[in-house]
């Protein structure tokens, strides 16, 4: 008599359940656990949230409120940081996966590059204020901040290009060598494109990072929440860079110091919605690329 043997006829033991039912358990409480930080924050701060919330500074001559500044300064600090840190990230990747001989040194250098991913936020800002704001002479600054963010996402952006890289099969490499192409001409034409849906995911991982830290920027960017003067040939945005800038999240620390409870609750509804916009913007992207791939 033959016997086969198939998964579906495999016969469903205790432990498999239990497994089954601990998966579906921790699934649900981390889906809940979303659910209840997102209803509670929405249900304390949307009462701050309006138009005028989202488009005034605070002002204790004209007695308003806003966050309008601190907007400006977190976008600010977001176009900065990715200037310097995707050029140098995406670079170095290029250079360890495709130039770089496998050996002690490029091991090093991945090593390196996994501990300054998890070295805490809170020294990076003790080292760009020290190197950046009193040896640079920047003081307090956004450019300070934007340095001090462009150590700290290197790492995130560097990995995530790297592993993008690797995940494009050898064949194209050999196959567009083999017809005579640069190995430049290769990389530029044939491998970033492929690997782009991973090189855009970790950059925008690396926006979530910038517009969620807080620790380093106490150190390097202060909180000046004014918004930029501009001049009659739009000097004033760049002026700004020089200038002290306090983002979304340290007016949240500010707010919750200071017992402005409200105020708070309601600039974390706002970085609520940036971050949900992040991660949608993360998905269609990815889905573009791999469709035009």
């Amino acid at each position: 008599m033959l016997t086969v043997n198939s998964i579906y006829e495999r016969k469903s033991r205790p432990l498999e359940g239990l497994m089954h039912v601990i998966i579906y358990l921790c699934s649900s409480i981390s889906i809940l656990l979303l659910i209840g930080i997102v209803s509670y924050v929405g249900i304390r701060g949307i009462s701050a949230v309006n138009w005028t919330f989202l488009t005034n500074v605070p002002s204790a001559i004209k007695g308003t409120s806003g966050i309008a500044g601190n907007i400006i300064n977190t976008l600010y600090m977001i176009l900065i940081t990715l200037v310097i840190a995707i050029p140098f990230g995406v670079g170095g990747a290029i250079y360890l996966n495709e130039y770089a001989k496998p050996g002690k040194l490029v091991s090093l250098i991945e090593f390196t590059t996994e501990t300054l991913a998890g070295i805490p936020s809170i020294i990076y800002g003790l080292f760009g204020y020290v190197f950046f704001g009193i040896t640079l002479k920047l003081g307090y600054s956004i450019l300070t901040g934007a340095f001090t963010l462009s150590l700290m996402v290197l790492p995130l952006i560097t990995r995530n290009t790297q592993e993008a890289l690797r995940t494009v099969p050898g064949i194209y490499r050999n196959g567009a060598l083999g017809i005579g192409a640069t190995k430049w001409y290769m990389i530029r034409t044939i491998l970033l494109p492929s690997a782009m849906p991973g090189i855009i995911t970790g950059i925008i991982l690396s926006i979530g990072r910038i517009v969620g830290e807080s620790a380093a920027l106490l150190f390097t960017a202060g909180s000046g929440y004014l918004l930029p003067r501009l001049g009659q040939y739009g000097e004033g945005l760049f002026q700004k860079i020089l200038q002290p800038g306090g983002t979304l999240t340290i007016q949240l620390f500010l707010s919750m110091e200071k017992a402005q409870y409200e105020t708070a609750f309601g600039i974390a509804l706002v970085l609520l919605v940036i971050v949900f916009s992040i991660n949608i913007i993360t998905k269609y992207l990815t889905k573009k690329f791999n469709v035009n791939k």
